[in-house]
């Protein structure tokens, strides 16, 4: 086959002849390319032979969907145990300053009062052995 560029157009048939064999090999070229673009690229046997692959990507799959719901429990869990320790330290407060509330002198002489007790009024006696050791 001679090369079309370097012909003389001398001898126009002769160019259309190459012409014709040139496209023609394109043309072949071309369909052997959509050939092979159509052909299934998965088969039954290449799916068997990577059946092992397919099950590790479930799995994956498996444990990726379960961390997650995992993860939303266990904030959920975070966030109520929160909720719980601020009501304690709220109960905690509040029943710490009604302690110091009522043991204060003036609420302990009226919570006392019914039962007969009075506050002292002079200043406590001090008893003392009248016999000395020696």
């Amino acid at each position: 086959m001679k090369d079309p560029v370097k012909k003389k157009v001398e001898d126009p048939e002769e160019i259309a002849g190459d012409t014709e064999e040139i496209s023609s090999a394109a043309k072949a070229t071309a369909r052997a390319g959509a050939k092979q673009r159509w052909k299934p690229r998965f088969s039954y046997s290449w799916i068997m032979r990577n059946i092992r692959f397919f099950l590790f990507l479930a799995a994956l799959a498996v444990i990726y969907i379960y961390n997650g719901h995992y993860s939303d429990k266990v904030v959920r869990d975070i966030n109520r145990t929160n909720q719980e320790i601020k009501e304690l330290q709220y109960e905690y407060k509040t029943l710490k300053s009604e302690v110091m509330f009522r043991s204060k002198q003036s609420e302990l002489a009226k919570a006392v009062e019914p039962f007969g007790l009075k506050e002292l009024t002079s200043p406590p006696m001090v008893i003392t052995d009248s016999v000395e050791k020696k």
